[in-house]
C-alpha cells in the first residue's frame, strides 16, 4: 500500500485510529509484561537466596551437633539418651 502523504499515512485509509490504537495497546501490554516478568524474576532469586540461606544454617547446625556428640564420651551419649527417653515419657 502507497501513500501520497505522511498524514495519509496517519489516516491509513480512515481507519488510523483503530491501527494505531493496537499498535499503542500492543505496545504498552508488552512493557507490562515486561515489567512484569522483571519483577516475578526478581522475586523468585530472592526466594533461593533465602531457601539456600536457610539449608546452609541447617547443614552447619547438623555439623555442629555432629562435632558435639562425637566429643561426648559413650557414658554422656547413654546419659543424655536416657535423659531424652525420660523426657519424651513425661
Amino acid at each position: 500500500m502507497q501513500f501520497d502523504s505522511f498524514s495519509a499515512f496517519l489516516a491509513m485509509g480512515g481507519y488510523g485510529f483503530y491501527v494505531w490504537l493496537s499498535y499503542g495497546v500492543t505496545a504498552l501490554l508488552l512493557v507490562i509484561l515486561l515489567i512484569n516478568s522483571k519483577s516475578q524474576n526478581k522475586a523468585v532469586i530472592k526466594h533461593i537466596i533465602a531457601r539456600q540461606k536457610r539449608e546452609n544454617k541447617l547443614r552447619q547446625a547438623a555439623a555442629l551437633q555432629k562435632q558435639q556428640q562425637a566429643q561426648l564420651s559413650p557414658a554422656d551419649v547413654i546419659t543424655t539418651a536416657n535423659n531424652d527417653s525420660n523426657e519424651v515419657l513425661s
